[in-house]
């Protein structure tokens, strides 16, 4: 597979909607066409549906994709069941984070690990990232695929290339002041976490060479809040960045934080409306289905992603991509409803995170009857949790429990944060009644 050059993907940014759907059909014809006489799973999955589609509007009358099939299937094994090739063909190992049940192996081709090289340069043009650059990537370096894709792109690119495992916060700093790295690839937590542990240690971030972050596997880097402090912080301009490892590098953001843009060139995207599961309408919120049109050894068709987005056609501006306003706001299974608000975690972060005496936060969610209670925890360092139950109740209309934890208490996170914690399914524990 050739790598595609920035003129490329300059000139697919700005398909109009008719070339791009062009584009879309004869990519995903092809992707039938190869996929199908060698791949068990989509062809008992395809097998009573149309396999010449004459148009893109007919890709609704295949099936969705689920994740739990892809591990449950008969025949899945050791690894995901979408493989099409044997495992000879395939050169790499990653899994799924596990964050929604046990992780989930896939495995890619020569050919699928340069798409994913291909994609993340869509990225890199946003950030501006140059041979010149020093990309640090505070990263542990196990199974999780985004940063080892995100290392062979920088690499692909031209750019000094810093792997950042194997050592602690404080160690990371210092690798960062010592190499003079200009870009930092890190979770929207862990830049926080990073800033932090800086601070413990009399560093200041805004002093160090780094001009760019380029964050993911969390909602943070569109919430505005959480954004401006890890930017205000560092001193350097954040790009947001959207991926899952059965999927393929699918999102990028910009440098004005304006959410997502879909790679469209490279993913066929549907979005089904949350109220009816009808297809949603422009800026309705949706769930958003992708089908990777260049991953041939690892196809995903019609996947059922749960991320919950805002869809936004003709956007002004250098690119035509449908855009994700807020860039994905949530997941489908973390949906709260409270006396019939829709409520999501990354809503409450954008409120919370927007109190610069915040450090650290938790939200738990408990099931009381039909309703769902939430509970704020936070560290904040004036001590004074009304202003913060004010501010939910302004933003929300809902009294959202506030309670002061000490500074330190709360878990930190160098990877996905982990700061909703969902009771609602738990049974709930009988009051015993005194004698």
């Amino acid at each position: 597979m050739r790598s595609t050059t920035s003129e490329e993907r300059a000139r697919l940014r700005n398909l109009s909607r008719d070339e791009l759907t062009a584009h879309q059909l004869a990519r995903l014809r092809t992707l039938v066409a190869e996929v199908l006489p060698h791949n068990r799973f989509y062809a008992e999955k395809l097998a009573q549906s149309p396999l010449r589609l004459e148009s893109l509007a007919e890709l609704s009358q295949l099936p969705y994709t689920y994740k739990d099939e892809l591990v449950t299937a008969p025949f899945a094994g050791e690894f995901a069941a979408n493989l099409t090739f044997p495992l000879s063909r395939y050169v790499r190992y990653h899994h799924t984070s596990g964050t929604r049940g046990r992780p989930m192996p896939v495995l890619d081709t020569p050919e699928d690990w340069q798409w994913w090289i291909d994609g993340w340069q869509f990225v890199l043009d946003v950030a501006n990232v140059t041979p010149a650059d020093r990309a640090y990537l505070a990263f542990s370096f196990g199974p999780f695929i985004g940063f080892w894709s995100a290392h062979d792109a920088c690499a692909a690119r031209g750019a000094l290339v810093i792997p950042g495992g194997g050592t602690n916060s404080l160690g990371r700093l210092e690798m960062i002041r010592r190499s003079q790295a200009s870009v930092l690839f890190c979770t929207p937590s862990y830049a926080l976490r990073l800033a932090e542990v800086a601070a413990e240690n009399q560093i200041d971030p805004a002093d160090l060479d780094v001009r760019r972050i380029i964050v993911a596997g969390e909602p943070g880097g569109s919430v505005a809040s959480v954004r401006e402090r890890i930017e205000a912080t560092w001193n350097a301009k954040l790009v947001d960045h959207a991926g899952a490892s059965e999927i393929g590098p699918w999102g990028f953001g910009d440098l004005e934080g304006r959410g997502l843009w879909i790679n469209e060139s490279e993913f066929i995207a549907e979005f089904l409306s949350l109220e009816t599961g009808e297809p949603a309408a422009d800026g309705e919120l949706a769930e958003l289905i992708l089908t990777s049109l260049g991953r041939l050894g690892s196809p995903v068709i019609r996947y059922r992603t749960g991320d919950v987005v805002r869809p936004r056609h003709h956007v002004s501006g250098d690119c035509q991509f449908v855009h994700l306003e807020g860039g994905v706001l949530g997941r489908t299974d973390d949906m709260l409803i409270v006396r019939g608000v829709n409520v999501f975690p990354s809503s409450l972060e954008q409120i919370v995170r927007a109190f610069p005496e915040v450090v650290e936060y938790r939200v738990t969610v408990e099931r009381d009857g039909t309703m769902d209670l939430i509970v704020a925890e936070v560290e904040d360092r004036l001590h004074d949790p009304q202003r913060i139950r004010r501010e939910l109740k302004l933003r929300l209309g809902l009294n959202v429990e506030v309670r002061c934890v000490p500074v330190g208490t709360l878990p930190r996170f160098e990877g996905k944060g982990k700061r909703f914690v969902d009771r609602r399914a738990e049974p709930k524990q009988a009051t015993r009644k005194e004698p």
